[in-house]
């Protein structure tokens, strides 16, 4: 794995520390945050929180991907990342992702000033994803998911969970850099709650290093859901901050790169710990 990534002047040096995408849903209808962050003044002053707290990259998103979540049309994400991505280049200076499935999306974004393409499809809703991504030379994080958010929660029977993770990732990795996309520019997720069920979500967190033979750095998601919520029993997302912290520290300690959350501030100190923990060997401390 290419230990380094450049992205608007500031160096992703991975294995040396966890880094934190924020999240900033500007959809009235996620999961956990939906509608309160769907104006522009709103959308800028959480970005300037998140990045307060210590988020290393802010991931814009227009299309909620919550389990059943309406499609939007093209018309509206555009509008609603758009509006949003213009106000947030000019007054932060941190790394942007845009998180959608949508080529032309992808390519209005990254003109507007994103830095990231997140696309929990891996490239697979939009054919002309990878190739317009490689055009805009930005990097690409590609997840793992089956069916689309409608069907997900149908598509959860794998004979080898892991395996077939590996084998999606591998394949769009070689998608994706067969469509002109640098190796060093791809990140990946195993799509926690994605088409997988609760067992398997916990699979995921404990055999996260089987991903490690990708050579790519590993995104995870886990902060507020559902499967959090099972273990606590708690059916408030944004009650779940403590047992994201524990998901968090999980994922790090079994080889996560990148962590996004809701919670920067509390999930800062988290990775702090956590990296000073079982970073030290990277950190020339033996």
């Amino acid at each position: 794995m290419s230990s380094k990534l450049i992205i608007r002047g500031r160096c992703f040096d991975w294995g040396q520390r966890t880094y934190l995408m924020g999240i900033l849903n500007v959809t009235p209808d996620s999961f956990s945050d939906g509608g309160e962050f769907n104006t522009t003044s709103a959308a800028l002053a959480q970005a300037q929180a998140l990045v307060a707290a210590g988020a290393d990259i802010v991931d814009v998103g227009g299309q909620s991907t919550r389990p059943g979540a309406r499609q939007i049309t093209l018309a509206e994400e555009l509008d609603r990342v758009l509006s949003v991505l213009q106000v947030l280049r000019t007054e932060i200076s941190t790394p942007i992702s845009v998180d959608t499935t949508r080529a032309s999306v992808a390519k209005a974004a990254v003109e507007a000033g994103a830095d990231i393409v997140n696309d929990i499809s891996g490239g697979t809703f939009d054919s002309e994803m990878l190739p317009t991504v490689a055009n805009l030379g930005a990097p690409i994080i590609l997840m793992h998911i089956r069916g689309n958010p409608q069907t997900m929660q149908q598509h959860t029977d794998y004979q080898d969970l892991l395996g077939e993770i590996y084998s999606f990732l591998a394949n769009q990795i070689t998608a994706a850099t067969a469509a002109g996309i640098d190796q060093e520019k791809i990140i990946i997720d195993p799509g926690i709650g994605f088409a997988k069920n609760y067992q398997q979500n916990l699979e995921i967190f404990r055999r996260l290093r089987s991903l490690k033979p990708l050579n790519c750095p590993i995104l995870v998601g886990a902060s507020r859901k559902s499967f959090i919520g099972r273990i606590l029993n708690q059916p408030d997302p944004k009650a779940r901050v403590w047992g994201t912290a524990a998901a968090c520290c999980a994922a790090i300690f079994n080889g996560a790169d990148i962590l996004r959350v809701h919670d920067v501030q509390e999930m800062r100190d988290v990775s702090l710990v956590a990296d000073a923990l079982f970073r030290h060997a990277a950190q020339g401390e033996y």
